[in-house]
């Protein structure tokens, strides 16, 4: 419990300080007026309409990226093992770009249909990406990496094609491609909700599972684990909360891999805490770099994506240099 206090009070802070920060400042006051009703008008709209959705959705989108990179990280037993690094992030957003060419409309059912393309194609992206890099049991760390980088090199120039190929909103494509394409309005978050809640739930309820997993498929089936089915079951819940997250929120990059490294640093490895801790973790993360983004050249917005790269290339030397002097952990 220890641990959850201080997570929970840190997102408590970034929640208060993306509600508050924006085009128009919101004092804290105002804020709570506003969600105890008693708010003016010009408040109340900003806040319910425009500020709180976005907020959510930003937050829903770091726990997404948080869960599923502790997950692949505990799956593959590799500290890279991030959804960007290792191209399932360019895979799921090469499906929902397929999704968004259609001349569709903004309803709730053609909205669905980008997450759920998404999805798909980020199963068949960690599926090639496991395959290219296994070496008999292992998946070592630079088959990993090169693996990685040549499909969502691959993925990438399919998705800028399609862009090209399509008419209008070539501008808005590439701003969702660099994390850019935060969706506004309460039905972005609607959609995005049950995969979240699915695939986070299961992904907590997974922890003993990583753990037996660190051991090696071997002992872990010694120890009564079905390897197979379990590895299936993480791997398809952390592709879809990765998919949900890329398919509303863009390509946002390090989120999945510098927060699992944080809390495993804090709070130590076992994965029935450092799963809720990095889903609680992502979400603060990422809505403070969206704040960030928000005020570096206001009144000019920076997409999120720009800020969790420029934080995340050093974190991920540090992290590669440390797994070589040091061991994976």
């Amino acid at each position: 419990m220890r641990a959850y206090l201080p997570a929970f009070l840190f997102l408590l802070v970034a929640l208060l300080v993306s509600l508050a920060i924006g085009s128009v400042y919101l004092p804290f006051n105002e804020i709570f007026a506003a969600l105890k009703g008693n708010g003016s008008n010009l408040t109340t709209n900003i806040l319910w309409n425009i500020r709180f959705p976005r907020t959510v959705l930003i937050a829903l989108t770091g726990m997404a990226l948080g869960g599923s990179g502790a997950a692949y990280q505990g799956l593959f037993r590799n500290p890279l093992a991030d959804p960007y690094l290792i191209g399932i992030a360019s895979g799921a957003g090469l499906g929902a770009v397929i999704a968004m060419s259609f001349d569709r409309t903004f309803s709730f059912w053609g909205l669905m249909a980008i997450p759920l393309t998404a999805f798909i194609f980020a199963l068949l992206t960690v599926a090639v990406v496991y395959f290219l890099a296994r070496v008999g049991q292992t998946v070592p760390i630079t088959n990993l990496l090169l693996a990685g980088v040549a499909v969502s090199s691959f993925t990438t120039s399919l998705m800028s094609f399609i862009m090209l190929r399509t008419d209008g909103e070539l501008r808005r494509a590439m701003s969702w491609l660099m994390g850019g394409s935060i969706q506004l309005g309460w039905e972005f978050v609607f959609i995005i909700l049950p995969y979240l809640l699915l695939g986070l739930g299961v992904l907590i309820f997974s922890g003993h599972i990583l753990n037996l997993l660190q051991f090696g498929d071997e002992q872990a089936q010694q120890l009564g684990l079905n390897v197979a089915r379990s590895k299936t079951m993480i791997l398809i819940m952390a592709s879809m909360t990765t998919a949900a997250a890329v398919a509303f929120a863009g390509i946002i990059g390090f989120v999945g891999l510098i927060v699992p490294h944080l809390m495993r640093l804090w709070f130590g490895s076992d994965y029935r805490k450092l799963v809720p801790l990095s889903i609680i973790g992502g979400a603060t993360v990422l809505l403070f770099s969206d704040v960030i983004a928000r005020v570096i050249l206001a009144p000019q917005e920076l997409p999120v994506g720009v800020i969790t790269s420029l934080a995340g290339v050093p974190f991920f030397l540090w992290v590669l240099r440390r797994s070589k002097t040091q061991g994976l952990w």
